[in-house]
């Protein structure tokens, strides 16, 4: 609905769609209320003449057809609060009698049962009336009575208007309500805001307040988030002291060889220096790979079937005697909570080392199941010793991929894993051959 904009105001959204809902139901209950009043009056007149067109019935019977004997002052009016008119071969007689130019022609139908005239003339505009005939020794009798419907309609309408002034205080109480309602829902929106602004003046370090259960998930996931920064910091501060004390020493040194203007530069000392710059800048390059690491973050997912092909062909090409193979249930198009280039990161190591030392062939499998998501890469080449399996990856080890040897950048992958909570595990496969396989949760924490 186009004039419902969600992203405006909560408290106008549902006051737009609360307020004309319980107007529309509250007019429709009105009708209904109307229609079952109606229904119930009429319901009611007829059981009412039937009785008394029974009552009638029986009396003739007792006064054995004797129409006199109805005629008795006003006890049959008192008694049956209708007008009747009754017939008994040609004798009649009707009360009151201001209802005479109205029941007599009824005497004469020929149809029995209910009778309903309208725009009458004179005071009584709609009445309804029962007929019914039968025979009394011979004789046909006729019993019609009658109820004036105007008058019933009168006090039905009356009702029925109380019923709208009852139903439009009950709405105005409602309306109230559903205010009141949703002020008391949107005060704990206010309080987050109030929390968040005192975040960020630095007044509190987490969002520590009560709020309903709709919202605790997203409390939590802020807090995670809170926290995931908090890491990235402290690491990345990590990171920095570590490099400058790393480099901090080597280029001290060189400087110092440098600016040595009796030491002659030979062929050694011009190598020791090349090594010591080689020994910084894989420092630096392995510092500034693990800052590009992302970890966990919100909003972020990968597609590993079409990252996975797009890898699986250009390793293709680069050993191209060998067969890359992609073993997956999953479309195209499904997505992992991770960051696209951490991902990158995990199957382009464990692909590479795969590829390296397979003979002919490499297998790589993604899934889900109940462990998580699960990358596995095998190759037919001859394998790790068993005594080696755990320390390859180790940390310490230096993440050099020029490097020659089994584990060659699975460092990388499980300083990836590692921020994502998920684990690497290095074994055999059945034929001997080597086989890495990454676990990750199925619903990455921030």
């Amino acid at each position: 609905m186009p004039w419902i904009d969600l992203n405006r105001s909560i408290r106008r959204t549902l006051l737009i769609v609360l307020l004309p809902a319980a107007i529309a139901l509250m007019g429709a209950a009105w009708v209904i209320h109307g229609a079952l009043l109606e229904r119930m009056a009429h319901s009611f007149v007829e059981d009412r003449l039937r009785e008394e067109v029974g009552f009638l019935r029986h009396r003739l019977n007792q006064a054995h057809g004797s129409v006199e004997a109805l005629n008795t002052g006003a006890y049959f009016e008192q008694v049956l609060h209708h007008a009747f008119a009754v017939r008994v071969g040609s004798r009649q007689y009707v009360s009151p009698s201001s209802w005479s130019s109205l029941l007599v022609p009824l005497l004469e139908e020929s149809r029995t049962g209910f009778i309903r005239r309208t725009g009458a003339d004179g005071e009584i505009s709609d009445y309804l009336a029962y007929r019914e005939t039968f025979e009394r020794q011979g004789r046909e009798a006729v019993i019609v009575v009658a109820e004036d419907l105007s008058r019933l309609g009168a006090s039905q309408r009356e009702l029925h208007i109380w019923t709208a002034v009852v139903s439009a205080v009950l709405l105005g109480l409602l309306v109230l309500v559903i205010w009141i309602a949703i002020r008391l829902s949107l005060a704990s929106v206010a309080r987050l805001q109030a929390a968040l602004k005192e975040l960020q003046q630095g007044e509190r370090e987490r969002l520590d307040i009560e709020t309903p259960a709709e919202f605790q998930p997203l409390v939590g996931q802020l807090n995670q988030l809170l926290d995931t920064l908090d890491q990235r910091l402290i690491r990345s501060r990590e990171a920095l002291a570590n490099l400058s004390h790393s480099v901090k020493t080597p280029i001290t040194a060189v400087r110092q060889v440098l600016e040595e203007r009796e030491q002659p530069l030979d062929w050694d000392m011009r190598q020791q220096l090349a090594r010591r710059l080689s020994d910084i800048d894989g420092q630096l390059e392995t510092e500034m790979r693990r800052s590009r690491f992302a970890g966990a973050q919100a909003g972020k997912g990968a597609a590993p079937v079409s990252q996975a092909r797009e890898l699986l062909w250009m390793l293709g090409r680069l050993y191209p005697e060998k067969d890359f193979e992609l073993e997956t249930a999953m479309a195209d198009e499904h997505r992992w909570p991770i960051e696209e280039y951490d991902l990158n990161e995990i199957l382009g190591n464990i692909l590479d080392n795969a590829g390296k030392w397979a003979a002919s062939s490499v297998t790589l499998s993604l899934r889900e199941d109940e462990t998580g998501l699960v990358i596995e890469a095998s190759d037919d080449g001859p394998g790790v010793p068993q005594e080696q399996l755990a320390t390859l990856g180790a940390r310490g080890q230096r993440l050099d991929e020029q490097a020659a040897g089994h584990g060659l950048g699975l460092a990388i992958v499980r300083d990836v894993v590692r921020r994502y909570d998920g684990r690497v595990v290095f074994d055999l496969s059945d034929s001997g051959s080597f086989r890495a396989r990454v676990v990750l949760p199925e619903r990455i924490s921030l």
